[in-house]
């Protein structure tokens, strides 16, 4: 009966009734050892009239403490002929009910192959007196075979969670991955590309590139940590740059907004690091708002690279704006911008040295004339190269916008 389900509640169910009909008594309560709290825990118990009830009232007792916290602790059977001659026995319960307990055997139940305490089983009251020593040596062997199937239902269990906790986060990731653009649909006169490459299945950067008439709105994003919280956030900001870019708002009212409504529902210690650019069919010049995003690098067509710092604090961190104007940038052909994540320059080798960003800066400054998928690739692979394929302790992102011609 033991080994024909891996259900944690069937085996729960059959260990109580199991202990109680095989030893001839009354009742019987199982209860679950929680190692993290150092309790037992009541999770199945017999009834007054026998029916098994499967979610008793809160009985939580300290290893150590009463009958069923010494048999755990020692891990030894406490066979009591008289309850009520037993200092330890707590009365309640039957003051309750109207029950009286008789006679108690309180086993340990102990998985013999991991030596693991999994919890303790309380039989009250043998229908023929007392137990006996052999109801104490059956009631031993029956205690092994019932840790053992709740130690194997509660890994079961463990591995079902997780394996539903795994495909929850392969379709976060799937959903965030379906976010990040996959055309780069640029104004006459400009070219964009970037990529993201998540620490876990979910990460807590994002990037967007926004084609709205003959404008383009840009956006990095990163959020302090990563997994599904930070990616949560940064959807957020993602979502509402796009519904400002459906409305036209101005990049500066968009970012006042932005912060003003992540300060409002993000906890103190979470913020959003973030790149904002807006640029024109045809015109020279990149407007950029920068909330604690940096460095951020301007790479000339003669090779003359500046590296800039944020504007102002992260997004969500002060209530209002510092920006008074966004910073413009005049573009001349082969200009680049380059806006990457702090999981770029600090990724490490293997005796721990940062990738840095001087190392980035001339893949990005002696290939800036290959198209910025090339140009991009280059970077991937060397980072990839630099850690030696150890997994990233930080979601990587890029993007760059880059001016093609003349204007008109």
């Amino acid at each position: 009966m033991l080994g024909a389900t891996d259900d944690e509640r069937v085996i729960l169910r059959r260990v109580a009734d199991c202990l109680r009909d095989l030893l001839e008594a009354e009742r019987a309560t199982v209860f679950r050892f929680h190692p993290d709290t150092n309790e037992l825990v009541a999770v199945v118990a017999h009834g007054t009239d026998g029916t098994l009830d499967e979610d008793p009232a809160p009985i939580k007792v300290p290893l150590g403490k009463g009958i069923a916290g010494a048999a755990g602790e020692t891990r030894s059977i406490i066979n009591i002929p008289d309850a009520y001659a037993d200092k330890r026995f707590f009365h309640g319960v039957d003051e309750a009910t109207g029950y009286r307990t008789r006679s108690i055997l309180t086993v340990p139940l102990v998985a013999p192959e991991a030596d693991e305490l999994i919890g303790v089983a309380q039989i009250l009251n043998r229908r023929n007196g007392p137990f006996t020593k052999v109801d104490e040596h059956l009631a031993s062997a029956l205690a092994a075979q019932c840790a053992v199937a709740m130690r194997r239902a509660s890994l079961m269990e463990d591995r079902l969670r997780l394996a539903a906790v795994d495909l929850a986060l392969d379709l976060a990731r799937e959903i965030q991955q379906e976010t990040f653009p996959t055309e780069f649909n640029a104004p006459e006169g400009w070219s964009c590309f970037g990529w993201s490459m998540p620490a876990e299945q979910t990460g807590g950067d994002t990037f967007d590139v926004v084609r709205t008439g003959s404008s383009m709105q840009l956006l990095v994003g990163d959020a302090t940590g990563h997994g599904i919280g930070p990616a949560l956030s940064v959807s957020q900001v993602r979502s509402m740059l796009r519904m400002a870019a459906r409305l036209s708002t101005e990049p500066l009212e968009v970012v006042r907004h932005l912060n003003a409504q992540l300060f409002e529902d993000s906890a103190s210690s979470r913020f959003v690091t973030a790149w904002f650019g807006h640029v024109e069919e045809q015109s020279n010049r990149l407007v950029s708002i920068a909330m604690g995003q940096g460095p951020l690098l301007l790479i000339r067509a003669s090779g003359e690279v500046t590296e800039l710092n944020a504007d102002a604090p992260p997004l969500g961190v002060l209530p209002e704006l510092t920006v008074t104007e966004p910073t413009v940038f005049d573009f001349q052909p082969g200009d680049l911008f380059v806006v990457p994540t702090d999981g770029i320059m600090e990724a490490v080798d293997q005796d721990g040295t940062d990738y840095g960003i001087s190392r980035m800066v001339d893949i990005l400054r002696n290939a800036r004339d290959l198209p910025l998928p090339e140009l991009l690739e280059q970077v991937r692979v060397d980072t990839q190269a630099f850690h030696a394929g150890r997994e990233a302790i930080d979601d990587r992102t890029i993007l760059v916008v880059q001016r093609t011609a003349n204007s008109r």
